[in-house]
């Protein structure tokens, strides 16, 4: 699944640690979702959207490529 997860992290200036520590995950989940690897829960996929303020179909997409979302 494509995603803005890194875009939207680095926004904010935190590093893949200090968001896995707001959303109570590991570091290395918040890297896997990142590059792909894993898809998040349908729990933690509702606290990143809501961590960021979006919803959580601007974050994550299966289909559309999503490189113009964070325009």
């Amino acid at each position: 699944m494509k995603n803005i997860l890194k875009i939207l992290r680095t926004e904010k200036g935190w590093s893949q640690a200090a968001l896995a520590e707001k959303l109570d995950v590991s570091r290395q989940s918040i890297n896997a979702i990142e590059t792909g690897k894993y898809d998040p829960s349908l729990p933690l996929a509702f606290a990143i959207a809501r961590l960021f303020g979006r919803p959580i179909e601007e974050i994550f997409d299966d289909e559309v490529e999503l490189a113009h979302a964070a325009e």
